[in-house]
């Protein structure tokens, strides 16, 4: 029986463009080294724009158009392997410029940068401007997704794009705003860099921000990325309205961009009901409410300052941000708790923030719930619903699926990691910080997002839960699978 073959010529065409889509975003970093006159960061991007532009150039047209499908072996495999490469790309400028002492560690950067991670592996490491915009850009470009922009281009490549925008959608549910992908995806993309200009426009407006840290901000908080651009932090500011202004826009990155495509069309009802929407509201809300109460009962501080460090940093950890503003592993235990179960749960589906997300969670209580009633009335039928609408068991399952892989994952990677002999605290805040894709943890030196005490092996290991967390799980499992590399599928 004939056997369909891995379409190895439209995946090296798409890899092609993701390596020229990075070499042409190198060149805003390479233009600010040059004007900033730094010498080293301008040979490192002079070393590897123009080869990432060639290179990809070549390897997207050496192949004609053609019209063959994907199948579903062949989305996932490219969704994979162009996360790889355009990390390996990025990795070169932190290695060339010497701000990594190792390919490892370069690559680490270049991997937190582009899952939006945001943490770091250098000890004692202060990235250049022109570094910090590289990063800032990375995280730009991986939250959205670098594919969900090429999948607007895909048809011009002659290329079908649903299987890989299954495999890159980040939420339980891939939902089209338009008849055809490629006008969802310019929808998508549209409203992040809307998002992106508002934001900037009122950051500068402060005292407290020139346009560089204003752009740099922008990028971090619209992809939940939570870059630093000082050591001391959002601190570093002493901004009430520059807090404000990012946890705000966290927030708003960190919602369901359908609600932005109900919104233009006016549909606000549907915003308003929107279960995740408001679940994820109230669980920051209480957050905030619970932090606050416990920081004043403890003596730490009074309530203006209470209130205002438990907003940003709950904001920032349950968007999956992992900006810091204060030291929170100084925090009570049950301050701790509260910003680690809001980690865990993470922001909305469609949104560029990372974690279980908070659907699944909604619908793991109403299992809950239905479960306790039926052992009260064991013959009624109680379906789940999510915005009055049904939820099929199909994705209730794949839910359910998600969520134990996710925590026997989180306990798998705690027993690898722990081999480097960090206490139990240390050892569980990693591998979260990575699976979040927060970068910001709990123990030895995490709160700061420093992760360079850990091994190169540990290294990467770590980038490898990166890309896990930020390719919903399965889409890196299901490549180790025997069935996977089956030629029928």
């Amino acid at each position: 029986m004939y056997q369909q073959t891995t379409n190895y010529k439209a995946i090296i065409k798409i890899l092609g463009a993701i390596i020229l889509i990075t070499g042409i975003a190198m060149l805003v970093p390479l233009l600010y080294a040059l004007l900033t006159g730094n010498a080293k960061d301008s040979r490192a991007f002079i070393l590897v724009a123009p080869f990432a532009i060639v290179l990809g150039a070549v390897l997207t047209l050496s192949f004609k158009s053609t019209n063959a499908k994907f199948k579903t072996r062949d989305g996932y495999l490219v969704v994979a392997l162009c996360w790889v490469i355009a990390s390996l790309i990025g990795a070169f400028p932190y290695y060339f410029a010497e701000f990594a002492n190792n390919f490892v560690d370069a690559f680490f950067e270049s991997t937190s940068g582009f899952t939006t991670t945001g943490c770091t592996a250098v000890s004692d490491g202060v990235l250049s401007h022109s570094l910090i915009l590289w990063k800032a850009l990375s995280h730009w470009l991986g939250a959205m997704g670098i594919l969900v922009f090429l999948l607007s281009v895909l048809p011009a490549l002659g290329i079908n794009g649903q299987f890989i925008a299954k495999a890159e959608a980040p939420g339980p549910i891939f939902e089209k705003m338009a008849v055809r992908l490629s006008d969802s995806t310019r929808i998508l993309y549209f409203t992040y860099i809307v998002l992106t200009f508002a934001e900037f426009l009122l950051l500068v407006a402060s005292p407290k921000m020139d346009a560089f840290n204003a752009l740099v901000n922008s990028l971090g908080s619209i992809s939940t990325g939570g870059l630093l651009v000082h050591p001391d932090g959002v601190a570093y500011y002493n901004s009430f309205y520059v807090e404000f202004i990012i946890s705000i826009f966290c927030i708003l990155s960190s919602v369901n961009f359908m609600l932005y495509h109900y919104l233009s069309k006016g549909n606000f009802a549907k915003i308003l009901k929107d279960t995740e929407l408001r679940l994820f509201l109230s669980l920051i809300a209480s957050g905030v409410l619970i932090c606050t109460i416990v920081l004043m009962i403890s003596g730490k501080m009074g309530f203006t300052s209470a209130f205002r460090d438990s907003f940003f940093q709950v904001i920032s950890m349950s968007t999956t941000t992992g900006y810091v503003r204060s030291p929170y592993t100084l925090w009570p235990t049950t301050c701790q708790l509260v910003l680690f179960f809001l980690m865990l749960i993470g922001g909305c589906c469609a949104s560029t923030s990372g974690s279980i997300k908070v659907i699944r969670f909604a619908v793991m209580i109403k299992l809950v719930l239905r479960g306790t009633y039926k052992l009260v009335h064991p013959r009624s039928v109680v379906p789940i619903k999510i915005n009055d609408t049904v939820v099929p068991s199909k994705i209730i399952s794949g839910m359910s699926e998600f969520i134990l892989t996710y925590l026997a994952i989180l306990l798998f990677s705690s027993i690898v990691v722990s081999l480097q002999g960090f206490d139990l605290e240390t050892t569980i805040g990693t591998v979260l910080a990575m699976l979040s894709n927060t970068g910001a943890a709990f123990g030895v030196t995490l709160s700061a997002g420093n992760f360079a005490a850990y091994s190169s092996g540990l290294k990467l290991f770590l980038c490898l839960l990166m890309y896990t967390g930020r390719l919903e799980l399965f889409t890196i499992l299901v490549i180790f699978t025997r069935h996977f590399w089956n030629k029928s599928r």
